[in-house]
């Protein structure tokens, strides 16, 4: 009987180029090469959603990673030079990030040290909402029509927080780009000094050191992959400050998406119809023949109850009726009015209490200069969020202004046109004062007169509507800024030489729109962020660097694993122009000042050679491998189990030589002899290519070379009853992913499964993400 039982066999309608494992859930996640992210479960290989590209993020997926949670996935678009962070359970896209070149690898990993502050942080770290209140969710008949964010909420927005233990998510790619996001969010570090493109990524989880596989062109052009490994140790000495750090200013760019959301819901709910009255004048302007203003025809119907315009009968029953405009200002103003109360000033509110405590955090420079804050920075980043509430504030007075004049002037004109029309009028309508009839009288004098630079500005001469230019995302001065020159407070600053350039006061740019002062408030906070992502970056320092072979094309055996407990580093590879039976495994401690030798060769010994094509961690101590059978059994496909114990018990050193690459001196590399025994089974009718597994739920995923025909094992039978504490936490975040998640497509068929029980609460296998490519991509199997 072989040793690993199949449980699942199906054939993909795309060829797979990334594929990544949920650490956490029954779930995998697959991009295609039409730019398509799906998600499907384990059993029955179900669909749960799929995510289609788009021209805005883009379709072309080079990288996946899940958020160590298993709530978030990242991946990352070749095309437009964007990573996308994707909530898990409604296919939501929750943030956008720019990267400078292309990504072509990531890894996220959660950081496992424990220390006296970082608990001590930990239990604390929710003291915010002692002082805050909370985030108010964001009107959803607004937010479905986003283009981006389909059915968006506060509450997922701020789900990208996360737990507060900090994980990493590292991006690497073309010219040695490597950048360090915590939280998924925050870009901790940005690192030079690495030559050639990241093909992969690993940093450890004590977070002293990052293994980087490079593929540099040599001489001949040919690529040649090295492997280096770079001192992150500020990182590690400072880990409770940049915890500190990252979770603070983590908020801050979570609550920095929030007000951009809250600030697209009042657009949406500012309607064009407000600009129906403009546009109407102006067009009336344009055609009415008498050198009147249309102000002195508005007062005229006020005074004498009649117009001698005859324009004036067509504007007062345009098509659109006074009363429905009326209504629908009102209902707008009213909308806008509170999502500016409740989300924009809540928001930055938040804002100024988390960046007053990183400038707290910035004047203990004992603990925080070494990692570049800046309290000047921060102290130009507060001053930046008050004047954003400022201007808030500002929108406010304008609309209770505007949603009071408009009532006035739509009640009387209302009245003034039913009798025109001869019509009845109510008589709640009826009762004017002459107190209503000089505040209309104001608010004509002050809104309709005609305003030539207007016209050449705008291409209409009246601007009624004053709210609609706060929310216009434009470099130009409001057209009609509010009148300031009885504000007893703005001419005792002016008079005043000590308060008039004081720090302590917000300036408050009367003249430029809430989108300006928002764009500008992120501009300065992105500045004050920046500061310590160079200076960690200046510190990380490159200590191995490690030609390793050399190849007239990309193979794709690469694999890097961290070994938290025993804390090293290891690197899988095969160098196939010299000894395709042969699978090389280097060992690194994860303290760069710390020696370990260990480079070992392993050759399989059977009846038969193999050679390797993809290996995979299963743990800290298994490797899984697929391998192929060499000249006349090329056909064959085997899946194996290879533990590491007796791979590397090899008595012999070897004595590396610095200027020659691994390739060229393979011949001093010991090697072990390796015996399967019954830890193998034979891939019949598969031409296998790529395997991911989970030690976890002990099970592997194999595909095949045309990236369409997938298999699923159970690796290790006779212990599946004793699945370990890990694996039961596993199953209960499932069964709450059940509550929340429904399949939106079926599932494909099963081609010939062996085995046809497959457990509905099983947990996916962890595998790095990988880019699949291969000779054979155009092969069926």
């Amino acid at each position: 009987m072989p040793a690993f039982r199949q449980v699942g066999e199906k054939q993909l309608p795309n060829p797979v180029l990334c594929m990544a494992w949920s650490p956490k859930r029954d779930l995998i996640a697959l991009a295609n090469t039409t730019g398509e992210l799906l998600l499907h479960r384990l059993a029955s290989f179900q669909r749960v959603w799929s995510l289609p590209p788009s021209e805005y993020t883009g379709k072309e997926i080079t990288a996946l990673a899940w958020r160590p949670d298993g709530k978030i996935l990242a991946f990352s678009l070749g095309d437009t030079k964007q990573v996308v962070l994707c909530g898990v359970e409604k296919a939501e896209i929750l943030h956008v990030f720019p990267m400078q070149s292309p990504v072509t690898c990531m890894h996220w990993m959660e950081v496992m040290e424990e220390s006296s502050a970082l608990s001590s942080f930990y239990n604390s770290e929710d003291e915010s909402k002692l002082f805050l209140p909370k985030l108010p969710t964001l009107p959803k008949s607004y937010s479905t029509t986003s283009k981006i964010f389909s059915e968006e909420k506060s509450d997922e927005i701020l789900n990208l927080l996360g737990e507060v233990r900090l994980n990493i998510l590292v991006l690497g790619g073309d010219a040695g780009f490597v950048e360090l996001y915590a939280y998924g969010m925050y870009k901790i570090a940005t690192l030079g000094g690495v030559s050639g493109t990241c093909r992969s990524l690993s940093l450890s989880s004590d977070l002293k050191s990052l293994s980087v596989i490079t593929e540099v062109r040599s001489a001949d052009n040919n690529p040649e992959i090295c492997y280096i490994q770079l001192d992150t140790g500020l990182l590690s000495d400072c880990l409770p400050e940049v915890t500190r750090m990252a979770r603070k200013f983590t908020h801050i760019s979570t609550l920095l998406q929030y007000l951009h959301l809250s600030l697209t819901c009042m657009c949406e709910a500012w309607e064009d119809i407000l600009m129906q009255m403009d546009l109407r004048l102006t067009k009336f302007v344009q055609e009415k023949n008498t050198s009147t203003q249309v102000q002195d025809e508005f007062l005229e119907l006020l005074l004498w109850g009649q117009s001698r315009w005859e324009g004036m009968t067509a504007f007062l029953q345009f098509r659109f009726g006074l009363k429905k405009l009326g209504q629908s200002i009102e209902s707008s103003y009213s909308s806008i009015q509170k999502l500016v109360i409740s989300h924009l000033q809540s928001g930055s509110e938040a804002l100024l209490y988390h960046l007053s405590e990183v400038k707290g955090m910035s004047l203990w420079k004992q603990k925080f200069e070494p990692l570049g804050l800046d309290s000047a920075a921060i102290e130009g980043a507060i001053t930046a969020v008050g004047s954003f509430s400022l201007k808030a504030n500002e929108l406010l007075q304008v609309i209770d202004k505007s949603m009071k004049n408009f009532k006035a002037f739509f009640r009387w004109l209302y009245v003034a046109m039913l009798r025109m029309c001869e019509e009845h009028v109510p008589p709640e309508l009826n009762k004017m004062t002459q107190k209503d009839i000089a505040f209309v009288a104001d608010f004509l004098s002050e809104h309709f007169s005609e305003n030539e630079e207007l016209f050449d500005r705008k291409g209409k001469y009246f601007n009624v509507e004053r709210v609609g230019q706060y929310l216009k995302d434009e470099d130009e001065d409001l057209v009609s800024p509010p009148n300031t020159k009885g504000n007893q407070w703005l001419r005792f600053l002016q008079e005043s030489t000590h308060l008039k350039e004081s720090p302590l006061l917000f300036p408050s740019y009367p003249q430029k729109s809430l989108h300006f002062v928002k764009r500008m408030m992120e501009n300065v906070i992105e500045h004050c962020l920046q500061n310590p992502a160079e200076v960690i970056g200046k510190s990380v320092k490159q200590a191995v660097f490690l030609p390793l072979y050399t190849v007239p094309e990309r193979y794709n055996i690469m694999c890097l694993w961290n070994d938290r407990k025993a804390k090293l580093h290891y690197v899988v590879f095969c160098m196939p122009e010299i000894s395709p039976s042969k699978l090389y495994i280097l060992r690194k401690g994860t303290d760069p000042n710390r020696y370990i030798s260990g480079i070992v060769g392993v050759l399989f010994v059977s009846h038969y050679v193999y050679s390797c094509l993809d290996a995979r961690f299963y743990d800290d101590e298994m490797l899984t491998v697929v391998m192929q059978g060499s000249e006349e059994q090329n056909s064959w496909r085997v899946l194996a189990q290879l533990p590491l114990a007796s791979s590397l018990n090899c008595e012999t050193e070897f004595n590396w030589q610095p200027n020659l690459r691994l390739d060229q001196q393979t011949s001093a590399i010991p090697c072990q002899d390796l015996v399967l025994g019954n830890q193998w089974r034979e891939l019949e009718n598969m031409k296998a290519q790529f395997v991911a597994v989970n030690g976890i739920r002990k099970v592997a995923c194999v595909l095949s070379a045309n990236l369409r025909h997938l298999r699923v094992f159970e690796m290790d039978v006779e212990d599946e009853d004793d699945e370990g504490a890990d694996s039961q936490n596993a199953s209960a975040d499932q069964d709450g992913l059940d509550a929340t998640m429904t399949s939106q497509g079926q599932g494909e068929g099963s081609l010939g499964v062996e085995g046809e029980a497959e457990e509905q609460g099983r947990d996916e296998f962890l595998k790095p993400t990988e880019h699949l490519e291969s000779e054979e991509a155009v092969e069926l199997s």
